[in-house]
């Protein structure tokens, strides 16, 4: 099949592919701007995403940590609940009537006080004095020329408190002996 073109033809098509040239331009243009519109809001987008996750990791880290130390001083406040309830119930039940402390003197001057007399005489040998070292009565010595002593005292419920366990020899009234 044969076709006639005419010249009238031929500059409709010219004109009609003019047309499609610049509409083709144009929604390439828009396109184009469309895209670049795009891009930018992906990458603020994508900016404040990364943001957002990098701030839930950081509060994610101070959570664990927080809520280690919460574990941990919620066990430190359980043991020292069972303390204090074992100091109580100690203190309740328990009559203080003959119980022992014993008074560390240093040249006459109170140095420390313990619960037993075992643990000032480990208290002693850290000061220099050799452990084993055979303490003796102080005999008539006054308290201030003995480098260490250690003085026991025991509580007596008649005074409510404690008193020395061996009293010194009363010294003579007037010089006498």
């Amino acid at each position: 099949m044969m076709r006639i073109v005419t010249q009238a033809r031929i500059e409709q098509l010219t004109r009609d592919e003019a047309t499609a040239d610049e509409r083709a331009r144009l929604v390439t243009v828009a396109a184009n701007e469309a895209f670049g519109r795009h891009a930018r809001e992906l990458y603020a987008v994508t900016g404040r995403a990364e943001r957002a996750e990098s701030a839930a990791a950081e509060v994610g880290e101070i959570l664990a940590h927080a809520v280690d130390e919460l574990a941990l001083a919620q066990e430190e406040l359980l043991l020292k609940g069972i303390e204090i309830r074992r100091l109580r119930e100690e203190l309740d039940g328990a009559s203080v009537e003959g119980q022992t402390l014993t008074v560390l003197l240093h040249y006459g001057e109170a140095h420390a006080v313990y619960g037993s007399r075992e643990d000032a005489y480990a208290d002693t040998a850290t000061h220099g004095v050799p452990i084993g070292t055979a303490w003796v009565p102080a005999r008539e010595r006054p308290d201030r020329e003995a480098q260490w002593r250690l003085m026991p005292f025991i509580y007596d419920a008649g005074c409510n408190g404690f008193r020395r366990a061996f009293t010194p020899a009363p010294e003579p009234v007037g010089g006498g002996s």
